[in-house]
């Protein structure tokens, strides 16, 4: 008796294990610098670019307005209704316009099945957010971490 209960104990919690599927990262996270032929960044400019643009592998960043960085990754097991991401940027003190230090960002981002690849990245845009130091770029989901990596921006 005592064996058919732990039996069916075992089932059920193996069952609950593979209807609660954990998002994972799956293959290599590129990081890097993402190339962009446009040199010549103006204050508030953007470049658009398409989700295939290539990453110059690098943990050092030049501190110039229009360098954009992070980290391309591919997650699988997500489903409709999952926990969203928390994009985590830690940076080294960034001072927005209005004189406020940021030390922080935080962007949560909903989980899109089928949609690939994921990326995390920060770009220049304005003369202040350009500040030297380490960038460090956290991926969770809950309290689940997903991927991290660490950057030099430099003058």
């Amino acid at each position: 008796m005592q064996y058919t209960r732990f039996s069916a104990l075992a089932a059920l919690m193996l069952m609950a294990g593979l209807a609660q599927a954990e998002v994972r990262v799956e293959g290599v996270v590129e990081y890097g610098i993402f190339v962009s032929p446009h040199q010549d960044f103006k204050p508030g400019e953007h470049v658009l670019t398409r989700a295939n643009q290539q990453i110059e592998r690098s943990e050092v960043i030049p501190a110039k307005l229009g360098s954009k960085f992070g980290m391309r990754y591919s997650l699988a097991g997500k489903a409709v209704g999952d926990a969203p991401l928390t994009l985590l940027y830690l940076t080294p003190g960034v001072v927005s316009a209005d004189g406020k230090r940021h030390d922080k960002f935080v962007v949560m981002q909903a989980l899109i099945p089928g949609a690939t690849p994921d990326v995390m990245a920060f770009e220049f845009s304005e003369p202040h957010e350009v500040v030297a130091g380490e960038w460090h770029f956290l991926v969770f989901q809950d309290d689940r971490k997903l991927a991290e990596q660490r950057f030099q921006v430099r003058r």
